[in-house]
């Protein structure tokens, strides 16, 4: 069978789990190459064997319109459009040197780029050829002094990792409650929870920043596990560290809303004070009722559900009122724990992420 080569453009995506807008495919001479440091899609590859292997001309696609053809490719959670991309025509021999040398400085930039990554802790697990697989997924931005990089109540979009500078952490009356540096990394908490920021982020002097997409950061915890514990760790550690601060709350009960207080860091608090109570929450008509002993989850119903699945629905709650009441009856002190509660905690991140 013999495949046409083309290279085709991604136009429009909706709900993809893999792929972004601007994303190119290319077919060349019966090979397949997708975007660097993605998996492959058999739907997609499906659509594009049967595209490759016509014998119509691409821009003849629809009955020998001269218009850009558009595609689609569906079947799995989302949806995505490409169109057809004529690939450059390069007459002389000059025209294709100087296209080579283009693709060469750009090499040469990717590479410095892994190269700063490689000096950055958490990347020194990964290969040579994975860092520059990572490197392509990535975006450089710099940002002036005193530029608010996040803002308290944006939407979860990006992780960010500190290339060069500082950068501050600032509360609602702009009181600085951290610093970080050089190979640090930010927003990870609202992309692993789902949540909205929690805190301004300020550059403190002239800042080189990586930024990592929604979608990319899943692809990057999939694809190299070491990351995936890397920023699992890092996100208890920070939970437990905000725990410390409101641990003198706990001690005499505490009410409040979830807008303020998410789940994720509200049952983490419980657990790492290893707290004996009950956590009631209320959505509307809809009630929650989670039962700890010494931190660990016995017990929890919510909306006609038990177990697990009740206690995985809370944590996904943006919304509500909460209460925690110490002190549980002998009857409900001897109930079994549910299970492992860092493991239950991590499954119910992962389906909050995988939902969006």
């Amino acid at each position: 069978m013999q495949f046409r080569s083309g290279v085709f453009i991604i136009t429009e995506e909706r709900h993809c789990p893999l792929y972004n807008v601007g994303e190119e495919l290319h077919v060349d001479e019966g090979v397949l190459k997708l975007p660097a440091a993605k998996p492959t899609c058999l739907t997609l590859t499906r659509d594009l064997i049967e595209l490759a292997s016509e014998d119509v001309a691409y821009e003849r696609y629809l009955q020998g319109s001269r218009k850009k053809t558009k595609f689609e490719c569906g079947g799995c959670t989302g949806i995505i459009r490409f169109e057809f991309k004529k690939e450059k025509e390069f007459a002389t021999i000059q025209m294709k040197l100087l296209a080579a040398s283009e693709r060469r400085e750009k090499l040469k930039a990717i590479s410095h780029f892994s190269g700063l990554l490689r000096r950055i802790e958490i990347f020194q697990p990964l290969s040579d050829d994975d860092l520059l697989d990572l490197t392509t997924l990535l975006k450089l931005h710099d940002y002036n002094w005193g530029f608010p990089i996040l803002q308290k109540g944006d939407p979860a979009s990006n992780l960010f990792i500190i290339i060069n500078g500082r950068v501050e952490v600032m509360d609602e009356d702009g009181v600085t409650l951290a610093e970080m540096g050089r190979g640090e990394v930010f927003g990870e908490m609202s992309l692993l929870s789902g949540d909205r920021v929690t805190t301004t982020i300020m550059a403190m002097e002239p800042c080189q920043i990586a930024s990592l997409s929604q979608k990319n950061f899943r692809h990057v915890l999939n694809r190299f596990p070491a990351l995936q514990v890397f920023f699992y760790k890092l996100l208890v550690s920070r939970i437990t560290t905000i725990n410390y601060q409101r641990a003198e709350e706990l001690a005499s009960g505490m009410v409040g809303q979830l807008a303020d207080i998410p789940p994720v860091e509200l049952c983490q608090m419980i657990n790492s004070n290893q707290k004996t109570g009950r956590l009631k929450v209320e959505v509307g008509e809809k009630k929650a009722n989670l039962l700890f002993n010494e931190g660990e989850l016995v017990y929890a119903t919510y909306n006609s559900k038990e177990g697990r699945e009740a206690f995985y629905d809370v944590l996904a709650l943006n919304e509500g009122r909460f209460k925690f009441v110490h002190g549980l009856s002998l009857r409900e002190m001897e109930m079994d724990i549910l299970g492992g509660f860092m493991g239950m905690l991590m499954e119910g991140m992962k389906r909050i992420d995988d939902v969006f």
